[in-house]
């Protein structure tokens, strides 16, 4: 069929599956947004900011497990994209971006709106391509949308000269695929997984370590049933968070630096470590030297190129999960581990202890993150959660719940502020019935609070709730307590009058500057502010009946810490709680 080059890609979205494309356009990419014009089957998201589109297109991939779709034009729009694609391939999710490039004949010649869009991405990125030859287009892209999805997925950068979008040929989407070289891993090799199976059977202490890869395999069922069989507990990294049900008595929940006391606990008493999915990055294991010191440790990942890179490892297993879980169930058997459960509800209850005395002993009149968190399970316990990045992140992760995997999204390996308002949109195209909320700080909203007006204009109900302390609440917690309160340009209520010394909030602070709730009315959305728990139960009922677009300005004390904390450079059995070593 005669087509140009922007009709072959609108006829690539539509052969893959595509429904929803984020985008930003420009002179380098009109043609394509041309022919996405009469694509009525392919809902076209205009975000404010590059940066926003791939966050929402990332989004999109982790809430619905399709690959996530974003444009944006050369030069400037190109380079947003980086941290966007950076947040992607950090927590290896499946993402395609389509850039805009200059004519070829002008490649290289510093043309208006160039940037070597291939160098600058090729970090940040699991492949990406310059197409020279229109008739390579369509093979370039069936290998983009493959390369996305399989193996340890990551997102593809496919860089189109603007030429090249009007350029016609007469050809066809390729149905069939040959990539030379390229052979995601499937199953284990012979006698990996027996012996797994075999450390299993030998351990007193086992210990399951979750991660964002048992999510993104869809591993999830195959799990549920060595959990039943073998009843042995459970720990999670952030990002697997969701794999097992946050209520269930084996899930112990998060380790690390504000992992819960009793993960912590049982990770360093543990004599078998089985990580499924996890990367055992630094925030995970502390000091490597203190992690799991009575472990043996077993990594099973698909990427074996993480096996090993953090930590020693005893047992490497190499494969897919849902085919390596699927081999190891017929081989396990129940034995008895009263003792270890009995000594984990020792450890549970510690931890149970530590937060009543916490609770007992807070100075601030504002709700506690704790109790705000816990409404918003009340209110919305079936919804899907996004977060931005700080301490209202950790407070989520410890303190919401989960049921199941793809309700939990947050960035894990690069930390990138601002990710959650742009990703919460973009799961919301991708499961439009669904409640989206979205669990931000005050400091990371405003990296993308533009995206206010995408949420309006697409009538994405997404509700945010600011925990409002005034601060760049994680960085301020660290200063506190490892540079002695010097709180140096951290204080989002900071201007030119205050003292430069100032080291605590107090009556003569300056009003805060933005008012959130007016903002959100100022874009067409609903706007609340609370100041104590049913304040905020109210403004979350009432937001939930609304169903539209929603800000909810949550005030908490401006210098409450997120507890436990691991020191930097400090091991897992070093965790502080409220200053006091556990």
């Amino acid at each position: 069929m005669d087509r140009t080059g922007a009709e072959m890609i609108v006829e690539a979205l539509r052969r893959e599956g595509v429904d929803t494309v984020f985008g930003y356009p420009g002179g380098s990419v009109i043609p394509l947004f041309d022919a996405l014009y009469d694509a009525r089957d392919i809902r076209l998201v205009l975000t404010r900011h590059e940066q926003a589109a791939v966050h929402a297109a990332d989004g999109y991939a982790r809430a619905t497990g399709k690959v996530g779709v974003c444009i944006a034009t050369s030069g400037p729009g190109a380079t947003n994209t980086v941290t966007g694609l950076a947040t992607a391939r950090f927590d290896s999710i499946s993402l395609v971006c389509i850039t805009g490039q200059v004519p070829r004949a002008m490649i290289g010649n510093d043309a208006f709106q160039e940037a070597d869009t291939i160098g600058i991405t090729q970090p940040v990125t699991k492949h990406n391509y310059l197409v020279m030859a229109r008739k390579d287009l369509g093979q370039i892209l069936k290998q983009s949308f493959y390369l996305a999805a399989s193996g340890r997925p990551g997102p593809i950068v496919v860089d189109v000269p603007k030429d090249l979008f009007i350029e016609r040929l007469d050809d066809e989407y390729p149905d069939t695929l040959t990539m030379r070289g390229y052979k995601p891993v499937g199953k284990a090799l012979p006698g990996q997984t027996a012996l797994l199976a075999e450390a299993l059977a030998k351990a007193s202490k086992p210990l399951f370590f979750l991660g964002g890869g048992m999510v993104i395999a869809e591993a999830q069922i195959f799990f549920a049933g060595i959990l039943e069989k073998t009843g042995i507990p459970v720990v999670t990294s952030l990002m697997g968070i969701g794999v097992v049900d946050s209520a269930h008595p084996l899930n112990l929940g998060m380790i690390g630096m504000h992992g819960n006391v009793a993960a912590n606990k049982a990770l360093t008493a543990c004599d078998l470590l089985v990580g499924l999915g996890v990367r055992f990055d630094d925030r995970a294991t502390g000091d490597t030297a203190r992690f799991a010191p009575k472990a043996k440790i077993v990594h099973v990942d698909i990427d074996p190129t993480s096996i090993g890179r953090n930590l020693r490892v005893d047992i490497p297993v190499i494969g897919d999960l849902r085919f390596v879980l699927g081999e190891l169930t017929p081989l396990l058997e129940r034995k008895d581990l009263s003792p270890w459960l009995a000594e984990i509800e020792g450890f549970k209850a510690e931890q149970h202890g530590l937060e009543a005395a916490a609770a007992g002993i807070r100075d601030s009149t504002l709700p506690s993150p704790k109790a705000l968190l816990g409404v918003l399970n009340e209110v919305f316990p079936d919804a899907l959660v996004t977060t931005e990045v700080g301490q209202h992140q950790m407070w989520a992760a410890q303190y919401l719940s989960f049921s199941r995997p793809r309700r939990w999204l947050t960035s894990g390996g690069l930390g990138t502020m601002g990710y959650g308002f742009p990703a919460a949109l973009g799961a919301q195209a991708g499961m439009p019935d669904d409640f989206v909320v979205v669990v931000a700080g005050d400091g990371s909203f405003q990296m993308n609070i533009q995206e206010l007006a995408t949420c309006v204009q697409e009538n994405f109900p997404v509700i945010v709730v600011v925990m409002d302390n005034g601060y760049l609440g994680m960085v301020r917690q660290w200063q506190e307590l490892f540079y002695k309160k010097r709180y140096s340009a951290t204080c989002l209520r900071y201007n030119r009058v205050c003292e430069r010394g100032c080291s605590s909030p107090g009556a003569r602070c300056p009003p805060y500057s933005p008012d959130f709730a007016g903002i959100a009315r100022a874009y067409g959305a609903d706007g609340y502010e609370a100041s104590s728990v049913e304040e905020f139960r109210k403004a979350a009922a009432a937001a939930r009946k609304a169903r539209r677009p929603a800000v909810i300005d949550c005030h908490i004390g401006r210098e409450e810490n997120v507890w436990p904390i691991v020191a930097p450079g400090k091991g897992n059995d070093q965790m502080v709680y409220e200053g006091v070593p556990v």
